[in-house]
């Protein structure tokens, strides 16, 4: 644990960044989960950003307010957890109060005790398909529903700091919204260049 206590917490006013420059600066920051099982970390290598209202591709388009997007008219900094078929996808709460926008964690590399990870993931084999996919790292790193509207400034979900300033960014079309009209084509993904942790 003396490596995760080391690490710095994102603060409040760094969730207070546009969605767009947000899920960029996620980028090599590190995400951790701490557990009675024990803690595990990965440093972020994808995102993808939703842009509210007028996104077609966002669950809040035309502010559509629910039990699901509650959380997102909230202020910034806080857990979106939602389910999708059998898996648990996670995301940051961005945008100002009652502007619901958020960056889905898309992907992570591990950094910190492989394996715990690789105890929750039995069937991958190849180290770099453990958390390639939103889905994949919220079983490796055990994010759940049970974590919605949990603030990430605090254990035992959180967010930490870049280990370097200058990172290699490239971005493209997000995945998997293919009927959301023009919005398919929004160039709202990014990951780290060349990272072999890049979803697939």
């Amino acid at each position: 644990m003396s490596e995760i206590n080391q690490l710095t917490s994102l603060n409040e006013v760094f969730y207070q960044l546009p969605t767009l420059t947000l899920a960029k600066q996620l980028l090599g920051c590190i995400l951790i989960k701490e557990t009675s099982e024990g803690t595990a970390a990965g440093m972020i290598v994808e995102t993808e950003a939703y842009i509210g209202p007028q996104d077609r591709a966002a669950h809040s388009y035309q502010n559509k307010r629910t039990k699901r997007t509650e959380i997102m008219f909230g202020p910034p900094g806080y857990t979106y957890t939602y389910s999708m078929h059998t898996h648990c996808l996670f995301n940051v709460v961005s945008g100002q109060v009652n502007h619901p926008e958020a960056v889905l964690i898309r992907a992570v590399e591990p950094s910190f005790n492989l394996p715990l990870i690789k105890k929750r993931r039995p069937k991958i084999q190849k180290d770099t398909y453990l958390t390639n996919g939103p889905g994949k790292l919220t079983k490796a790193l055990q994010i759940s529903m049970e974590d919605y509207g949990h603030h990430l400034i605090a254990s035992p979900l959180w967010i930490a700091t870049r280990a370097q300033d200058h990172i290699p960014i490239s971005c493209g079309p997000r995945i998997g919204i293919d009927n959301t009209g023009n919005a398919k084509y929004y160039p709202w993904r990014f990951w780290i260049t060349n990272n072999s942790f890049v979803s697939k």
